[in-house]
């Protein structure tokens, strides 16, 4: 993944056609109109053997053309392209639209590969980018570039759409088109052969031009390189996807078009989830979200009051938002006689607040100014139904006036068409979002709910662990590797439960034995009641096949379950092998919720953690939500809200809470157990009993295989590099460790920036700055760990806690050949060599990574810093017209 070269792609000066044709109707031919007319100022420069193509002279081959053409627009046979791929690699081309489908499936001259897999190997070579194959081609309205050969052309804007369908692209210029809204760039993938979602992310969130970014996807190769550019794209501006292939059926029709594995549907929703983005399900939803999320203030919370003339129509938005999980607000009394003061006796005294179909616009700003005053909502949906009696866009300026006087978010619904046109358009015009339907408004609402929690999660800082966690890594892995070394992949229960409880996963009291008669003795020993269950590797489900009995509180009862399962199975299953039984002591922990976690290896990103209800009737329920490790407390808990099950997980009636931070550190041992054994394949915990004493795995279930070598079980965010931990004894003997950051550090580090004096501040931002606000300390300590660095210097501090002393930090490009590097260390303690190790210890981790350039820039008149570079072996030299130093040290 990189964005080496994607200027000449996307922003070329020159184009060349190789396969420019003059017969109607090709795809040679169209481009070349479309190129022409496009209004593209740059050479455009056909490719074939004909004198000329619509009336531009035209070049013999690649070798014969005047200049280098920044960009190739490639429309031949397939079994050509590699050819012409190559000519253009030797004349010095880096970018290059493949229009032309089958390379897969064509030979290439050898034989020995295909054209696909050659045309592959020559770019990557000369670094050319390759937007396709198999594409529309590339539209950038905003330089007249229209690389296509779509119907119509794309309006300037600044949207940018990226989608892997050719059919989607044409549908979807269709219907802009018709509405108005342009487009930064369009941007037909195919089969993202070499630039994929995550090369576009990249280039597109840090792109001027693009105020929101569209992806329509079908599937992804590279699971780690699109998380890190989409999260870091959702930062910067909107991302929002439709993702084909939601049902079982749409998935595999996904999959049949892209060649690639679609993946489970609900681990998309939670990549997307976990990257900040947004997703929707059809082209209307997506540009009403873009325009929902450019025009609507932000929402203090999800509260949503409603304002309708119509009953019929409130019902119909209220219906909606429950549908949709929303939250309607609730009114106090004060609120709804405060209303009653402004509104007709008849009216809903409610919400909605149905303020009768005659309301005059004075009504509707006295309820509006009402509800919002109030602050019992954080956002008001206006909604008007046309009638004879009241003016529809007398009613629209009520609004404006309302929402500008007020600047609360406010979102409006003008129901019907012709009548309410005008109103509409006054409306959208003052910058208020508008919709056509109740369906439409509330869904818009609960986009901006849905993207709010998504960047909520990028920025919020997590609780520390409750609990002190280290686990017994060495104990786990010795258990799997003796388990893998016997030759079977499914690990016994009692294997299981003590990979489980080497992560301080509390496990019930569990013993192996080999006939019903020494289960009886066991049981007997342990105390009644007990639970029996059959022990078989080839019996993973073992309740289903009547393998387990519960509550058995005598020898006998032990010793006649035990001979009953051995008959049963034995008629059933005659080939399973039987390796005895497990005795269990029964679990007293009356009203527990039975709950489920479990881990799973993903086709597209990798492992996931799953937790849901749990039970015999765990697919039935169905009630499940997924998640990428690694996870915090922050994530853990939200994976449980995402399930129906957390309401009743946080009390009811007489049954209380269950203790959710227990509940939250066994995800987050679960996570850990994940990063640290890459032989975890599929783990299942069910049940996992939860109540308000914490919980207890009951019964589990490990699947282990060696780690593979094709990297399909890496995690799709890199976790935490414990491995880059180190001490360090400063010149006064104290002992510090230096880490990598962590979320978590939010609170230190807020505490170690107020500790800074003003000079340092200066020297650090190259300004005063006053307060740090949390969404930029959160960009501090929330870093990835694939893209930048920072190590933090922390040491235990009096009255206990720690604290951070000094930080270095590098962010570095997607290609990876340059970094910029920035240090401080707390005012008192300079002059101890911390600012000198931490420096020496980044510029090693860059180095391993083959990082080729370190770069920063230092005030002129920060004397030290700048001795302590050159130090390290840094060139120094004056920028023209600054009082900075620009620092660089090749690391290559």
């Amino acid at each position: 993944m990189t964005v080496r070269h994607l200027d000449k792609l996307f922003r070329p000066t020159s184009v060349a056609v190789v396969g420019a044709s003059e017969r109607k109707g090709s795809v040679g031919n169209l481009v070349m109109h479309n190129l022409l007319e496009g209004g593209f100022d740059g050479p455009i420069m056909p490719v074939n053997h004909h004198r000329s193509v619509a009336g531009v002279l035209t070049y013999k081959g690649v070798s014969s053309l005047p200049e280098t053409p920044d960009l190739a627009v490639i429309c031949t046979p397939p079994d050509a392209v590699p050819r012409i791929v190559q000519d253009l690699c030797d004349r010095g081309t880096r970018a290059a639209v493949v229009l032309t489908a089958g390379l897969g499936s064509t030979p290439a001259a050898d034989g020995a590969v295909t054209a696909q897999d050659q045309v592959l190997a020559i770019a990557h070579k000369y670094g050319m980018r390759i937007l396709g194959p198999n594409c529309l081609g590339l539209l950038v309205p905003g330089i007249g570039l229209n690389a296509s050969f779509a119907h119509l052309p794309a309006l300037p804007g600044n949207i940018a759409f990226a989608s892997q369908s050719g059919a989607m692209c044409t549908a979807v210029l269709d219907w802009a088109r018709a509405r108005g809204i342009g487009f930064s760039h369009f941007i037909s993938m195919g089969d993202a052969l070499d630039t994929d979602f995550g090369d576009v992310l990249d280039y597109l969130g840090s792109d001027p031009g693009t105020r929101a970014i569209l992806l329509y996807v079908e599937s992804i190769r590279e699971r780690r390189g699109f998380m890190s550019a989409g999260r870091a794209a959702a930062r910067n501006k909107p991302v929002l996807v439709i993702k084909a292939g939601r049902s079982a059926t749409g998935a595999a029709a996904a999959r049949s078009h892209t060649g690639a594995l679609a993946g489970a549907d609900a681990v998309y929703d939670a990549a997307f989830r976990r990257a900040g983005m947004l997703r929707v399900d059809s082209i209307e939803e997506i540009f009403a979200a873009v325009e929902t999320l450019a025009r609507a203030p932000k929402f203090p919370g999800d509260r949503l009051a409603i304002v309708t003339n119509g009953g019929g129509i409130g019902v119909m938005a209220v219906d909606r938002l429950a549908q949709l999980g929303g939250r309607l607000a609730e009114l106090s009394e004060h609120t709804l006689a405060a209303l009653d003061k402004v509104l007709p006796p008849t009216w809903s005294r409610g919400n909605p607040a149905d303020i009768i179909g005659d309301a005059p616009p004075e009504r509707y700003a006295a309820a509006m100014r009402t509800l919002i005053d109030t602050k019992e909502s954080d956002a008001v949906l206006v909604m008007h139904a046309p009638t004879a009696t009241a003016s529809s866009t007398a009613a629209a300026q009520a609004v404006i006036d309302i929402a500008r006087e007020t600047k609360a978010p406010v979102l409006a619904n003008w129901v019907g068409q012709e009548a309410v046109a005008p109103a509409r358009k006054m409306l959208r015009d003052a910058g208020i979002p508008t919709y056509d339907t109740p369906g439409e408004a509330v869904g818009a609402f609960m986009h901006l709910i849905t993207y709010k929690r998504n960047q909520e999660m990028l920025t919020e800082t997590p609780v520390s662990l409750p609990a002190q966690f280290n686990p017994a890594t060495a104990v786990a892995r010795l258990v799997i590797e003796g388990h893998l070394a016997s030759g079977d992949t499914m690990m016994s229960e009692p294997e299981a439960k003590s990979v489980l409880a080497a992560y301080g996963v509390p496990t019930v009291e569990t013993h192996i034995v080999k006939t019903p008669p020494d289960a009886a003795a066991k049981a007997q020993a342990m105390g009644f009641p007990v639970a029996l269950k059959i022990l078989s590797p080839d019996i993973s489900h073992k309740s289903d096949v009547g393998g387990v009995d519960l509550f058995l509180d005598t020898p006998e009862a032990v010793t006649a379950s035990g001979e009953r399962m051995l008959r049963a199975i034995g008629e059933k299953f005659p080939d399973a092998r039987i390796q005895g039984f497990t005795v269990q002591k029964m679990a007293g922990r009356t009203g527990a919720h039975e709950l489920i976690v479990g881990v799973t290896c993903d086709p597209i990103f990798g492992p996931v953690i799953l937790f849901g209800q749990g039970g015999t009737a765990v697919e039935v329920i169905a009630d499940r939500a997924v998640s990428l490790p690694p996870l915090n407390m922050h994530l853990a808990r939200d994976l449980i809200t995402r399930t129906r099950v957390w309401r009743l997980l946080q009390g009811y009636r007489d049954t209380p809470p269950v203790d959710m931070d227990a509940l939250c550190l066994t995800l987050v041992q679960i996570s850990q157990m994940v990063v640290d054994i890459p032989e975890l394949m599929e783990l299942d915990i069910n049940p996992l009993l939860a109540d308000a004493n914490g919980v207890l795995a009951l019964d589990a279930r490990i699947r282990v295989a060696s780690p593979a070598d094709d990297r399909s079980r890496d995690l799709a965010i890199r976790p935490y590099p414990a491995e880059l931990e180190e001490w360090f004894t400063l010149t006064n003997g104290a002992k510090v460790l230096l880490r990598p950051i962590r979320p978590e550090d939010e609170p230190e580090h807020r505490h170690f920036l107020d500790q800074l004096t003003p000079e340092d501040i200066r020297f650090r931002f190259f300004g005063l700055v006053r307060e740090f606000p949390h969404s930029e300390i959160a960009r501090l300590t929330q870093i990835d760990y694939d893209r930048e660095m920072a190590f933090i210097a922390s040491a235990p501090k009096e009255g206990g806690g720690r604290e951070t002393l000094g930080v270095v930090r590098t962010v570095t490009d997607p290609d990876n050949e340059t970094c910029e590097f920035a240090v401080i260390v707390r005012s008192d303690l300079k002059g101890l060599g911390l600012g000198h190790k931490l420096l020496a210890k980044m510029i090693a981790y860059c180095r391993a990574r083959g990082t080729r350039t370190m770069t920063g820039q230092v005030m002129a008149e920060n004397h030290p810093m700048l001795d302590m570079v050159r130090n390290l072996g840094f060139r120094v030299r004056r920028l023209p017209d600054e009082p900075v130093m620009e620092t660089t040290l090749e690391l290559s």
